[in-house]
């Protein structure tokens, strides 16, 4: 699939084995997604739009460029936070739209618990950040929302994928393009990803999941 990105960096294949590791503590494992992130962003974010200035320096005027489009920023939370906190330092005055999202056990289709976006923010891109694309549901259903909010252009960027997520998520939105660390074997019976890395947010927070 063209649209589909599995970083061959250097440090994103470095840093994927201890962000795997399941004794890297909580504060570390943060820092990882952090770092991961950041880089992800800049391979997806290639051709953000320029447009051209001219700015003073210390000696004498020069031209420069600075970016047109007005980003958002989707984290489904909570494991996205982090990762949208990366891309913040690069761009800080990005719109942050947080989007809350579970799977129902029962019934295994995604449910919208929190829903805090901009419906005239006039934005021409969002990154849409998750550290897992697992079955895919919650992914699809953030596209949704956010194509009923008329955003031009989306983007996914998420950390480790099972096929199972990137075919669905494809399917239900062919337009939109997938950046990922790590592309894993299958979803076991539970929906985790295999080899995975366990709960993203649990790992992130430092929290149970029980």
């Amino acid at each position: 699939m063209p649209h589909v990105h599995v970083s061959k960096h250097p440090l994103v294949l470095h840093w994927l084995g201890r962000l795997r590791d399941k004794t890297t503590k909580p504060v570390a494992f943060r820092r990882l997604v952090h770092d991961l992130a950041q880089v992800l962003f800049i391979e997806a974010s290639a051709d953000l739009a320029l447009v051209d200035e001219r700015v003073a320096t210390p000696l004498t005027e020069c031209p420069a460029k600075r970016l047109k489009e007005r980003i958002g920023l989707v984290p489904i939370l909570r494991a996205g936070l982090g990762m949208a906190q990366a891309v913040l330092d690069f761009i800080p005055e990005a719109q942050v739209w947080h989007l809350g999202l579970y799977r129902d056990h029962e019934t295994g289709q995604p449910v919208t618990y929190y829903n805090k976006l901009n419906a005239g923010s006039g934005l021409d891109r969002c990154f849409v950040v998750d550290p897992m694309l697992a079955s895919g549901g919650s992914a699809i259903a953030a596209m949704n929302i956010l194509k009923e909010h008329r955003v031009p252009r989306i983007m996914f960027l998420g950390l480790i994928a099972a096929p199972e997520g990137v075919a669905s998520l494809s399917a239900a939105h062919p337009d939109v393009p997938i950046y990922l660390a790590a592309l894993d074997s299958h979803l076991d019976e539970n929906k985790y990803i295999v080899p995975g890395l366990g709960d993203a947010g649990d790992r992130q927070f430092a929290t149970s999941g029980d």
